[in-house]
């Protein structure tokens, strides 16, 4: 991808996406620890006061939504350790009847909340768990057990959310193998992403491998036979082994980059808005909302910066440039 920042609103592309779909992180705290997201010492966690609270983050959300956006997910760091992130969904939940809420969760605490989260508003949940292997789990996520997580994908399941999807980030020798997870949506009515390893940090060649090698290991299951989408808001394409109950999936930043195409916009648990995990430009609308702006000023800051997205299309920095913001993805929302 080129470097070039194009920000001339008059060469925009004329087939730009629509831009419907926030992603808001509401801390930057995880039980977790995993590889690929902070370091292995963490990373400092931000001041309380830093942090937007709740009914700030519900009026941005507002002028978001008056500023086109019609989906949400509720991100972190991980989620579920802010205390009242229910009453925080059903609040986004009565912003708009049409506004469709979801969350991504590592799921060691879901089994707590999947059933209250349903009741609240949530209509669908993403749950990270990169392997099967409760050794390989402990070693990826330096902390955790893979039976936490899978508890609480179950209580997904049970509490009727749906889709359930399952979010593995996959490392070269580490959790390369997509075999287990095959076999898991030959079972289980879900939909497993495997996900490309986007250089975010760290040496940018050292764990990643293609979709495509993993499909071809995937074969080996049965042939894949190409799926509609279910429902969803983001680029992978989907997949159904023979007589499965749920879907693989492929999510390709690197192989195949859809910037031209993201339609996504983001807000920092402490108030940063960017329109791109590799954005340097992002705008902090923190101080705009605790100086009193209206959710009109918001919206028109919002709009600003979609007009911006969408003159950048596919021109941004390439993947693994370290051109990108100075936090990591754990502080972002991936």
């Amino acid at each position: 991808m080129a470097e070039t920042q194009n920000k001339n609103p008059d060469l925009m592309p004329t087939d730009t996406p629509v831009i419907d779909y926030l992603r808001i992180s509401i801390t930057d705290r995880c039980n977790l620890r995993c590889v690929y997201c902070m370091p292995a010492d963490g990373v400092r966690s931000l001041p309380h006061d830093e942090i937007l609270s709740y009914e700030e983050l519900e009026l941005f959300t507002r002028a978001a939504n008056q500023a086109g956006i019609k989906r949400v997910r509720v991100t972190g760091g991980e989620p579920l350790v802010r205390k009242g992130v229910e009453e925080f969904v059903r609040k986004l939940s009565r912003i708009d009847s049409e506004l469709k809420v979801s969350l991504t969760t590592n799921g060691v605490l879901l089994d707590h909340y999947a059933a209250d989260l349903k009741k609240a508003g949530l209509t669908r949940v993403n749950v990270s768990i990169d392997t099967l292997d409760p050794e390989t789990y402990r070693h990826i996520t330096r902390v955790g057990s893979v039976d936490d997580a899978m508890r609480g994908l179950h209580a997904a399941i049970d509490a009727g959310l749906e889709p359930v999807k399952i979010n593995v980030v996959v490392l070269r020798g580490v959790n390369d193998d997509p075999l287990p997870f095959g076999r898991l949506s030959l079972q289980l009515p879900v939909h497993v992403r495997f996900i490309e390893y986007m250089p975010y940090f760290d040496d940018p060649g050292k764990w990643y491998v293609s979709n495509d090698e993993i499909k071809e290991r995937l074969a080996g299951l049965g042939k894949l036979q190409e799926m509609e989408s279910p429902e969803g808001w983001g680029p992978a394409s989907y997949y159904r082994l023979p007589g499965a109950a749920g879907t693989v999936g492929f999510i390709s930043p690197v192989s195949c980059h859809f910037c031209a195409s993201c339609n996504r916009l983001r807000i920092t648990s402490d108030g940063k808005m960017r329109t791109c995990l590799f954005d340097n430009n992002g705008f902090s609308v923190k101080r705009e909302i605790r100086e009193g702006s209206s959710p009109e000023h918001l919206r028109g800051i919002i709009e600003g910066q979609l007009a911006r997205k969408r003159a950048e299309g596919d021109h941004k920095p390439a993947v693994g440039s370290r051109a990108r913001a100075g936090d990591h993805m754990s502080r972002i929302g991936g």
